[in-house]
């Protein structure tokens, strides 16, 4: 697979499965953070990237560590899911016999 080796956040061995989704969000966003740190432990920065978050954007939170950095990300929206519910919450409702009904 192409990218560089681990940690250089280029797509490689270490996706497996998910080696052409993390090629596609990258190509969209940006590259991907290494997924876990020297423990083996799940990266915030990894989450934040996931759900295409700005750099930073709680990662660089003051006083937040790692596990409330992991907490406000689980507990959080990612923003194109929130986008696309807006999107079919909006008024008019197609295809709603009741929201069309005279």
């Amino acid at each position: 697979m192409g990218g560089g080796g681990p940690g250089s956040g280029g797509t490689d061995e270490r996706w497996g499965a998910y080696a052409s989704a993390i090629a596609r969000w990258e190509n969209l966003t940006r590259p991907a953070p290494p997924p876990t740190d020297a423990a083996g432990r799940l990266r915030a920065d990894f989450v934040e990237w996931m759900q295409g978050l700005a750099p930073g954007w709680v990662t660089a939170t003051p006083g937040l560590g790692r596990p409330a950095q992991l907490i406000a990300l689980g507990n959080g929206v990612v923003p194109q899911q929130a986008a696309r519910a807006m999107q079919l919450l909006a008024p008019p409702f197609p295809g709603c016999p009741r929201c069309t009904a005279p």
